[in-house]
């Protein structure tokens, strides 16, 4: 078991998932159920798949975990990429939305690696 609270990607991922949360109040009322829903769902599993997943008296089950929340973090890059699309964001802004995911997926498998997980690729 692992003190999810302690580790540093865990405290990126929601400091992540509230910044994604604020900036997307700004998105028009018509995307409440779509994309706002969508990029904020995504945001919120990476720190929630990281707490699940540290209750795992096993690393192979704790990296399962972990792997989902790095997928998350590849679908938050994606909406965040549909939203600069639509002008929802300014690039600048996209830019540093993308640039915090990508930290935190780089964070989520260093982690997997000092684990002992192996990449399937």
């Amino acid at each position: 078991m692992h003190k999810f609270r302690e580790l540093k990607v865990w405290q990126r991922a929601m400091a992540f998932t509230v910044t994604i949360y604020r900036e997307s109040r700004a998105f028009p009322s018509e995307e409440r159920f779509g994309l706002t829903s969508q990029i904020r769902r995504a945001a919120a599993s990476i720190p929630l798949n990281i707490a699940e997943g540290s209750g795992n008296t096993s690393k192979k089950e704790f990296c399962r975990f972990l792997e989902y929340s790095l997928r998350s973090g590849y679908e938050v890059m994606t909406a965040i990429d549909i939203a600069r699309g639509l002008e929802y964001f300014t690039n600048a802004k996209a830019d540093e939305l993308i640039s915090e995911a990508s930290e935190i997926s780089a964070m989520l498998v260093g982690l997997m690696k000092s684990l002992g997980w192996v990449s399937s690729n």
